[in-house]
């Protein structure tokens, strides 16, 4: 997976809010496997992964159709950056 931005997090966030809390730790590592799988795919093949994108957090949210941007101080928007943020440190220390 490519570096992690600020960008990432927002994008894998707005897409965590349209679904149920419980379904956001299965939802936020598929993501992030998805994620460095497109990158795998773009180093090895030299283009794009067809439906996953360049290999970013953010590619991969996009293509499914996240939410509008809530205000940064809605509560459950807060919540769903520090699912991905717990998620992306998890996936760093393997």
């Amino acid at each position: 997976m490519r570096e992690v931005t600020h960008g990432d997090i927002r994008a894998a966030a707005r897409v965590l809010l349209s679904h149920a809390e419980q379904e956001w730790p299965h939802l936020v590592a598929r993501m992030l496997v998805q994620a460095h799988h497109a990158d795998c795919y773009r180093k090895a093949m030299g283009r794009l992964h067809p439906g996953l994108g360049n290999g970013t957090l953010m590619s991969v949210a996009l293509a499914k159709a996240p939410v509008a941007e809530p205000p940064a101080s809605d509560r459950r928007y807060l919540t769903a950056i520090r699912a991905v943020l717990e998620a992306v440190l998890a996936w760093k220390a393997r």
